[in-house]
């Protein structure tokens, strides 16, 4: 037996010795070591809501989120990473259950995209709450490159979140497009209300 293991037995016999004749209170109060009941989703109506394009997939989380389209360049892409690019608008997705986190996502990806934004970051924590991997890391993970708009996405620098949050690279042809959509549309609806343009 070790010296640690004696000194330990000792303090232990001296508080026995000195706890004599105590006796222990009896109380009607419920113990604070209670197991935490799992979140139970919410369920989602038939009909289709925002977000419904993502699908989910039961594959392993890295701790360091690292997705980019082929055709990224490898400066842009660097820079990316290092923050160079800073996040025009945030979404905190921390603490929400995954279904509502899929409808605040997609409805965030598309105000990005009309808002002209390149850079956004989003917050999905680092799921130390879970006994198993981290859910809404996972999801995004997941979720990200099944919209066409997404051109890349990483983890954050230390200093923005760190693997607690991600930063997404957004198309610029996909701004372009949607850009492009509004102002033939505004042409055409001025056009009938007898509008005259040059060629």
């Amino acid at each position: 037996m070790s010296s640690k293991d004696n000194h330990s037995d000792r303090e232990f016999d001296i508080f026995r010795k000195a706890m004599q004749g105590v006796e222990p209170l009896q109380h009607d109060r419920k113990s604070p070591w209670h197991k935490r009941k799992r979140p139970v989703p919410l369920e989602f109506p038939d009909q289709e809501q925002p977000g419904d394009e993502f699908a989910d997939t039961s594959e392993e989380t890295p701790d360091f989120l690292e997705f980019r389209r082929p055709g990224i360049q490898h400066r842009l892409w660097a820079d990316f990473q290092r923050g160079v690019l800073s996040p025009e608008a945030t979404l905190d997705l921390h603490g929400m259950r995954s279904g509502d986190a899929r409808t605040a996502l997609s409805r965030f990806l598309d105000q990005s995209l009309k808002a002209h934004r390149r850079c956004v970051r989003i917050i999905h924590g680092k799921g130390r709450g879970s006994s198993r991997q981290p859910v809404l890391k996972q999801r995004i993970n997941q979720w990200l490159p099944q919209r066409k708009e997404v051109l890349a996405f990483c983890s954050a620098p230390r200093w923005d979140g760190g693997t607690g949050a991600a930063y997404v690279l957004l198309s610029r042809k996909a701004l372009g497009k949607a850009v492009w959509k509004l102002s033939k549309i505004a042409l055409s609806t001025t056009a009938d209300d007898g509008g005259h343009y040059g060629t």
